[in-house]
Parts: structure tokens; sequence; C-alpha cells
């Protein structure tokens, strides 16, 4: 039974089809790319798994468990948590304050963060673990806005570890972060939990190929592939589709 099982979602907007019959499947362990042209529908079918939109039609399960119709909320209960495109950070808050808040919801302790999360040892612990993992121990008690933007992507990323998911989408974890940065968001996808499936939409083809074990591509609203790096490299819908002269450089080799 695979850990993330989405069959037939569809999704149109005015009549155009912007999810469009979509199936896939993540299993414990995954490392997952979602690629495809501006347009594709890419952040659209995360939202549809995530629960942020309802599908008109087609199922999503989670760990045999259909949460086709349940909130976002409950999904992250179950264990399905994402990340967004642009931050949505409190600038003001620390990221060590971030990720205690994270930790307390997950422990369905929400209601005692008007006391000091500094007096629980076992919530203390976990969130310098976790900022030390993506090294950002440095930087646990500065505002957000004082801190550079891959950090913040750091931290977001920080958040979803906080709460301890099954399925972990990103949504371009990479987005605005300059090129010397990305090496960090890299540094800490490797540490991620092995277990851990991940789906990851991103537009660096480079970033995609050294991280990805498998490849999907939507055009369309449409799959249009779903196999290894190695493959989506010489398929000639993809060529088409999007990867068009990043392929013909043999940049995929």
């Amino acid at each position: 039974m695979s850990l993330l099982s989405v069959r037939n979602l569809k999704m149109a907007f005015g009549g155009l089809a912007v999810t469009n019959d979509v199936s896939l499947t993540l299993d414990k362990g995954d490392r997952i790319a979602l690629i495809g042209p501006n347009g594709a529908g890419k952040t659209t079918f995360v939202n549809l798994v995530t629960g942020q939109l309802k599908p008109q039609s087609g199922t999503v399960h989670l760990d045999g468990e259909d949460v086709t119709r349940a909130n976002p909320a409950s999904r992250v209960r179950a264990g399905l948590v994402r990340s967004f495109q642009v931050t949505r950070l409190f600038t003001e808050m620390t990221p060590e304050e971030h990720v205690a808040m994270a930790v307390m919801q997950r422990l369905g302790r929400s209601r005692q963060l008007v006391s000091d999360y500094r007096a629980m040892p076992e919530v203390m612990d976990e969130v310098r673990d976790i900022l030390g993992l993506l090294e950002l121990g440095g930087i646990a008690k500065a505002p957000v806005s004082a801190i550079a933007y891959g950090q913040q992507r750091l931290l977001e990323i920080a958040l979803a570890m906080a709460l301890r998911p099954k399925v972990l989408l990103l949504d371009e974890p990479a987005a605005g972060v300059p090129s010397s940065d990305t090496v960090l968001i890299e540094k800490a996808l490797a540490q991620l939990p092995s277990d851990l499936a991940v789906l990851m939409i991103e537009h660096d083809m480079d970033f995609v190929f050294r991280f990805a074990q498998r490849v999907i591509v939507l055009a369309a609203g449409t799959l249009i592939f779903d196999g290894t790096p190695k493959e989506v490299a010489a398929d000639p819908r993809v060529r088409e589709a999007y990867l068009g002269s990043y392929a013909d450089a043999g940049s995929l080799a």
C-alpha cells in the first residue's frame, strides 16, 4: 500500500481543466520532483492534495485513509504537510518561537502557547535539535525580519519537520533564494528522515536532478511523464513541453 495515493484528480476553472485526471503514488523514502511549464497546474495539484482546494472528482488517500474531503488541518494531523512558494512567517517572531509553536501544535498543547515554552524541556530539546540540524541555531533568537531569505526558506522546512510529517510537499523551496544559498536548501533536504516521502515542485533543473529519484511532468494539467531523471531527458513529449534546450545541452547526462 502506498503512503500517498492520488487517483484521477480533476479540477477546472471556468471550463479550463487545470488538473486533468492526474494519478500518482508516493511510498516511504521517495524523493520525487514535480516539474512542468508555468501554468501546468503544479500548485493547483498540491492545493488539491493538501485540501486548500476541493477536487471536482478523484480521491486522495494517505496511509490507507481517504482524506479527499478532509480539511487542511486534519490532513496535517494525519501526516501530510506542505510548504508554500512565498514565505508565510511572522516577521517579528524568532525561528525558536516559530518551531516551538509548531512542536506544541503537534503535541496538542497549542493552548499553552501563552505560557513560557522555554520552561518545557521536551519542547526545547526538540526545537534545538531541529534548528541545529538546519544550521539555524545561531539565529534562533533573531526576528525573522532580520534573517536572510535563504534562512527563512530553511525555517519553513524546520516548521515542516516539527510537525513530523509522513509526506512532505515542497512548493519551490529554492524560489527567490540566491544561487549561493541553494546549497543550504539541498543540504537540509538531504538530512530529512529517510522514511519521509518528499514531493518537490522546482524550476531549477540542476537542483531537481540532484534531488530526485523520480520525476513527474505536468503539462496543461495532464501528467505526461513519470520516470527516472535519465528517462525524462530523452522523452520527446517532455522535451517539447518543457525541457527544450536544457536537455539538448546535455546537462542531464
